[in-house]
């Protein structure tokens, strides 16, 4: 039920779905669970305990599911978790998890990793997000629903990065970031909302212009930025604010970065 080619070396134990296509040079460890029609172009390597969800893409040179870039791994039993119709470009890295992390990397749905990027240990990655070429994500850090990175940039472990958040190329990105954000420079800053990624999605006018008082209320008014979220969580009834507000409020081990 799948077309393998000669040269393709899958060990015992793995396990290919239907309508799998693997190319020429390709190694595939035993953990190695692949869904339905899933296609490796060429020369691909996964190994550990590793799922790649149905129809899912990967191009060649890409490493997915080897051990952390960790110094304290010791070789336990941790997990590399892919969603369904992913984009997996050339040279791509995706790291298993680590006992100290929860064990297991999760990638969502309907990704675009573009040429060159990395996803490290413990990350979760939601659905539509696109990792744009040569940009690192840091271990332990979430990244949330149609989030996109720019080329060349970095995450740094245990950041945040809310829904719908947008970081421009050769960012630095070292604290959390508000869910719709529009971040940039190299030490990001928070420089207003993504409001192409809001109007492309097709969000209401109101709920924009709910979203746009609800950041300039973060920016300038009184008492801690925490402060501030509260008093919007009281005062808006946009589903779009309150998403905001939950997610500032949240747990997190770093601080926001804060409106420019």
């Amino acid at each position: 039920m799948a077309d393998i080619h000669p040269s393709a070396i899958i060990a015992d134990g793995a396990v290919i779905g239907a309508d799998c296509v693997i190319g020429p040079f390709c190694v595939i460890g035993p953990e190695v669970v692949l869904g339905v029609g899933v296609t490796l172009k060429s020369h691909v390597v996964i190994d550990g305990d590793t799922h790649i969800g149905d129809g899912s893409t990967i191009f060649p040179f890409a490493v997915i599911g080897e051990i952390p870039q960790d110094l304290k791994f010791s070789g336990e039993k941790t997990s590399l978790r892919i969603g369904a119709r992913n984009r997996i470009r050339e040279h791509v890295t995706m790291n298993t998890g680590t006992a100290g992390g929860g064990g297991v990397t999760r990638i969502g749905d309907d990704g675009l990793f573009m040429a060159g990027c990395h996803i490290a240990h413990d990350a979760q990655v939601g659905d539509r997000v696109v990792v744009v070429n040569s940009s690192a994500v840091a271990g332990h850090c979430v990244i949330e629903d149609d989030v996109i990175i720019g080329g060349l940039c970095g995450v740094h472990q245990w950041v945040r990065i809310g829904q719908g958040a947008i970081i421009g190329a050769l960012s630095m990105v070292t604290k959390d970031v508000v869910p719709h954000g529009l971040v940039q420079g190299p030490r990001a800053v928070l420089d207003g909302l993504n409001l192409v990624g809001l109007k492309r999605k097709g969000v209401q006018r109101a709920d924009i212009t709910a979203l746009r008082a609800a950041f300039q209320t973060l920016k300038d008014g009184e008492g801690t930025f925490q402060d501030r979220a509260r008093r919007l969580g009281d005062e808006s009834e946009s589903e779009y604010v309150q998403q905001m507000v939950r997610f500032v409020l949240g747990e997190t081990d770093r601080n926001f970065l804060t409106p420019n």
